[in-house]
């Protein structure tokens, strides 16, 4: 019993293949990481090449009138404001005797609120000293205009309290030249409008008194607020680390870095299109994945079993060649190094009398109708994550249309996390069209005959629609 699976509709893939992301941006990681690196040599050449320039940090405590437990911060938000004007800056620079402009000025420095009542002034210079200075000036300026401004503010309630007091006073003194020398007690049976008077009158005496005690708690409250705005922490010049502000602004420039990367590897993998796992290029070209190689021998401890790869693959090659009895070439798509190591270790299996093995590049600007004359079968050397989609579609069909059975795929630098299929099932692992148009097996020695080399000439290759994969059963002996 033979068991096939059907291939996914193109119309169900997912517009966007997780899995082929995260291996496209792992491929990536040499960019990625050079532009980590790049912002962490860039983060920490900025604080040695530009330093901070010197400055001076002080505290103040502001009291308000309307300190509230609840308070939301909103009145040293005020503060703060007040505090970037260009009245403050100006007293503060006067204080100084200095000339600068106070729109300048206000670059130089600001202030941040610490708590509902703590005030930080941050300040700039071109020295210690003069950084010191300014923000005591500055610290200065805001109390006295602070106080300035709580002071006037009470004058004020307590004024308009005062005078809502006359008025009542004034009324007050009408409706007790109504009453006369009445009163209740020596006139029981006095009319209505005799009790309302002096109804009025206990009303305007009790709104009398409660008017006094408002005005003068208004201006009690000031010296409070006069006395609790004061600087609680005296102006003094910030020490910066050297080594501190390189380590903060490296360990900055280098995330920073890696984002860019890591968002930039990302968007050129989904634009590029270049399909990395075995079972995209499988999909793509029509033709299962035979062999798998490294793009370079790497250390010392895997060359052992790089070489061991090579050695089963140029056995299985040979295998198909000297069984095929048509030409079989290799044809190379950014790999141009691997495939000749291929080409001179099957030649050697082969030896001098065996059959010679056509090598060329189905690369962009390929002489497509020079292939037939390499071989009319022939097997793929793939770098992985090299040839978009697009082209590996049209390499399918190039080769359909030169009647070229396509007898597998070696991928190099395959990544090694992929764990996807790389074989088609259906038993249809190449680009011909249909069972008529491939060429007939012979259980023969393989012929001794093909052209060693492609021709070069270049032109632009049409992307077309990839056809069906359709190749013969017996074809897979071959692989």
């Amino acid at each position: 019993m033979t068991t096939s699976t059907t291939a996914e509709s193109p119309s169900a893939a997912p517009l966007l293949d997780l899995q082929a992301l995260v291996v496209a941006v792992r491929r990536r990681r040499r960019f990625w990481c050079s532009l980590a690196l790049l912002g962490l040599l860039a983060g920490a050449a900025v604080a040695v090449l530009l330093p901070p320039p010197p400055s001076a940090v002080t505290k103040v405590l502001v009291a308000h009138r309307e300190d509230q437990p609840n308070d939301t911060g909103t009145l040293i938000r005020t503060d703060v404001a007040v505090l970037g004007t260009s009245r403050i800056a100006g007293k503060a620079l006067r204080s100084l005797k200095s000339s600068d402009k106070p729109e300048d000025f206000m670059e130089d420095y600001r202030g941040t609120g610490v708590t509902n009542n703590l005030l930080q002034i941050d300040v700039t210079a071109d020295s210690d000293a003069e950084a010191v200075a300014r923000a005591e000036a500055l610290a200065d300026a805001f109390i006295a205009d602070h106080v300035k401004r709580m002071r006037e503010s009470a004058n004020a309630e307590a004024k308009a309290l005062d005078d809502q007091r006359d008025r009542m006073r004034d009324e007050l003194a009408e409706v007790n030249k109504a009453i006369g020398g009445r009163s209740p007690e020596s006139d029981p049976e006095a009319p209505a409008s005799t009790e309302s008077l002096f109804a009025r009158r206990a009303e305007l005496t009790s709104r009398i008194a409660d008017y006094g005690q408002r005005a003068e708690e208004a201006r009690i409250g000031t010296p409070r607020v006069v006395a609790g705005t004061q600087i609680v922490d005296a102006p003094r010049a910030v020490r910066h680390s050297l080594p501190k502000a390189a380590a903060t602004d490296g360990a900055i420039g280098l995330v920073l870095g890696l984002v860019l990367g890591l968002a930039l590897s990302a968007v050129g993998a989904v634009v590029a299109d270049r399909p990395v796992l075995r079972r995209d290029i499988a999909a793509n070209l029509g033709a299962s994945v035979v062999a798998e190689l490294p793009r370079r021998s790497g250390r010392r401890w895997q060359r052992r079993r790089t070489r061991a790869a090579y050695e089963r693959l140029t056995t299985t090659l040979a295998r198909t060649v000297r069984g095929s009895a048509e030409p079989v070439s290799l044809l190379e798509l950014g790999s141009a190094r691997s495939t000749g190591v291929i080409a001179t270790d099957l030649t050697g299996a082969l030896g001098a009398a065996g059959p010679v093995v056509g090598v060329g590049s189905v690369a962009p600007g390929t002489a497509w109708t020079d292939l037939p004359y390499l071989g009319s079968r022939a097997v793929l050397v793939v770098r992985a994550g090299h040839g978009s989609a697009a082209w590996l579609h049209t390499v399918a069909r190039q080769l359909a249309d030169q009647r070229i059975a396509v007898l597998g795929v070696v991928l190099i630098d395959p990544d090694p996390r992929d764990r996807t299929d790389g074989t088609l099932w259906d038993g249809l692992h190449s680009a011909l069209r249909g069972h008529s148009e491939r060429p007939a097996r012979q259980n023969g020695g393989g012929t001794s005959h093909a052209v060693d080399a492609v021709g070069t000439g270049r032109h632009r290759s049409e992307r077309l629609p990839m056809p069906a994969a359709r190749v013969p059963d017996n074809d897979q002996e071959a692989r």
